[in-house]
């Protein structure tokens, strides 16, 4: 097998395990792009195949135990909330959501369990998940294919991509928080 195969083969596999760190992987696997060793979009449609086969399980696993397959996220009020917002928001807007909480840490993983626990058909969830997927897919790798595009040096063009992604996800993630306090705290409150 060759180092090219070998490194799809290990983005593939991280893609499908939870909270394993995927966004590091394909930001490497951008850098890896932008020299040449592998196209871009198969690293895209690699990682989107493993983040979609994760969806499929934890759907599966929500499918199945309903709104148990959610008690190792709901071990405090907070993330309680959080999870009955998600479920709230997935009720009335569905697919965007679904689409959205891809970019939210443990959000994809949150979406299919409730996407599963809400007994949603499988013809709903898939499209949405595999767009989701690629959408998410695309931006780590991105960054990385830039990185490895402004600087020659591997390990350089891997610092530098994390710092982006860093200075991107931060921003954006104080932003969501903020925007969903209040509504977390009363969720929060009134689950209690």
């Amino acid at each position: 097998m060759s180092a090219t195969a070998a490194s799809l083969v290990v983005l593939f596999l991280v893609a499908v395990v939870p909270l394993a760190p995927t966004e590091a992987v394909l930001i490497g696997a951008g850098v890896l792009a932008a020299s040449g060793e592998v196209p871009l979009y198969l690293v895209v449609a690699v990682a989107a195949a493993g983040c979609l086969t994760s969806d499929m399980i934890n759907f599966t696993m929500g499918r199945r135990m309903g709104m148990r397959a959610l008690d190792r996220v709901n071990k405090n009020a907070k993330a309680r909330a959080m999870v009955v917002w998600t479920a709230d928001q997935l009720a009335a807007k569905g697919e965007t959501i679904l689409i959205a909480a891809r970019f939210l840490p443990a959000g994809g993983i949150v979406g299919a369990l409730l996407a599963g626990a809400l007994k949603w058909p499988l013809r709903r969830f898939v499209p949405v998940a595999a767009i989701g997927s690629a959408l998410w897919s695309l931006y780590p790798a991105t960054v990385g294919y830039i990185g490895g595009q402004i600087v020659d040096e591997a390990w350089l063009a891997m610092l530098l991509s994390f710092g982006v992604a860093t200075l991107i996800s931060i921003p954006v993630g104080m932003a969501i928080r903020a925007r969903n306090a209040n509504r977390t705290l009363s969720y929060a409150e009134a689950s209690s």
